[in-house]
């Protein structure tokens, strides 16, 4: 895996400044004694080798053991021990650290994500962990906000690791995502969108709500079974190119983009299709989200949705955690588990869980493509505004991603949902 290089110049440093200073201190020190305690402690009983910057070996691996290098053990250890693991993710960001595989190394530590933290220490979590601010809950107010800080950030950036249908999510492979058969990404993300629109049961003259725009492919695929299509999504980016690829193919007679929460949305649905878009609604609307899907479905309706999923107990003991990933990709995100799905929509909706499909290693398998493209183009982003503390920050976001699923710590499911009672 190509490795993005260890930033030395071009950093913004108005834009990082939790990355260009160092925790100090009296108490950064004690923080940090405390983590590289605590550290030294996990990976000695891990799969894992760690080499310092005196050349000292730590961990439990062997040779062929995934590496990690510490280049700078003091800053590494007042990050982690001042932020825990949004401190483990920043001092990657300021090139603390480093791997030459990086989602070998986070993998290893994906699949021991319960027991890294003593369970002595993991009780009184609540004490040290940081909550989500308010000021990322997704209100109405909020909202916008939270989904612009992603989405809004360039159409050009994602247009860099992106495949030609601009799908953000996971692919469905032709063969199980751990075996690289040469299929193109593109051919498994069409392949996905068309399983999610057989299942919706989306034809000619169907009428199809889309939750989440993305830039488009969906709808444009629904729009050729000679559907009509209604999409909303809160990403002005988002809306304009997904505008312009559904007018290229000649589709604008089919498809409306709306700038529109999803829980404004009016009217009657034959199908209701959303695409890994449950995970930025937030574990306090996921009631108003099927809620809303409820109310618009027609009688005879049908919904498939595909979503990201966490453990049923992981996601009880995180839901009401600050986090890297929402301090740095996805503010006021959080993943459901399957139970929390269903348990939903039993008590606050007339819809049931019908069918589900796992497909997690397919995730990563299409992660490890993204990734892939975005480091065979990184050189492309200082082009676009984007400094080296990006550049590391977006390889460790896909490679934190990608270990997730190859651990079994994330998967993603597509899921279909019908009315209570029918068959």
């Amino acid at each position: 895996m190509t490795t993005i290089v260890h930033p030395k110049s071009g950093i913004d440093r108005q834009v990082w400044p939790g990355i260009v200073h160092v925790p100090a201190g009296l108490k950064a020190q004690v923080a940090a004694s405390v983590a590289g305690f605590l550290f030294r402690r996990a990976v000695g009983r891990l799969p894992i080798r760690v080499r310092m910057d005196d050349g000292t070996i730590l961990g439990g691996g062997i040779d062929t053991s995934p590496l990690m290098v510490v280049r700078r053990p003091k800053d590494f250890a007042a990050r982690v021990g001042e932020s825990g693991l949004i401190g483990f993710g920043e001092a990657y960001m300021a090139g603390d650290w480093d791997a030459e595989d990086l989602t070998a190394v986070l993998e290893v530590f994906a699949t021991r994500m319960a027991s890294l933290i003593p369970k002595s220490l993991q009780r009184m979590r609540g004490l040290y962990v940081p909550k989500p601010p308010r000021r990322e809950r997704n209100t109405t107010r909020n909202t916008r906000s939270n989904i612009s800080r992603h989405y809004d950030l360039s159409n050009e950036l994602f247009e860099l690791f992106l495949d030609e249908t601009m799908t953000y999510s996971s692919g469905l492979f032709r063969e199980t995502g751990t075996r690289d058969d040469g299929e193109p990404l593109a051919a498994a993300q069409r392949r996905k969108i068309d399983r999610l629109l057989d299942r919706a049961g989306v034809g000619a003259g169907s009428r199809v709500l889309e939750i989440g725009t993305g830039w488009g492919e969906l709808a444009i695929l629904a729009a050729a079974r000679g559907a009509t299509v209604r999409s909303v999504t809160l990403s002005i980016e988002q809306q304009e190119l997904a505008g312009k690829r559904i007018a290229a193919a000649g589709f604008s007679d089919r498809v409306q983009v709306d700038l529109l929460d999803y829980r404004s949305v009016d009217g009657e649905y034959d199908a209701v299709v959303s695409v890994e878009m449950i995970e930025a609604v937030g574990h306090e609307y996921w009631g108003t989200y099927f809620e809303t899907i409820d109310r618009v479905l027609a009688p005879s309706g049908r919904v498939a949705i595909q979503a990201i999923t966490m453990p049923h107990d992981r996601m009880l003991a995180t839901r009401n955690t600050y986090t890297w990933v929402h301090k740095y990709i996805f503010p006021g995100g959080f993943l459901p588990s399957v139970r929390a799905i269903e348990d939903v929509t039993e008590r606050q909706t007339t819809l049931r869980v019908r069918e589900r499909l796992s497909m997690g290693d397919h995730y990563a398998r299409t992660l490890r493509m993204w990734d892939e493209a975005f480091c065979a183009h990184s050189s492309d982003t200082a082009e676009l505004g984007f400094d080296s503390v990006f550049d590391r920050m977006w390889h460790f976001y896909l490679c934190y991603s990608e270990a997730g699923f190859r651990s079994g710590y994330l998967d993603v499911q597509q899921i279909v949902l019908d009315r209570k009672g029918e068959k």
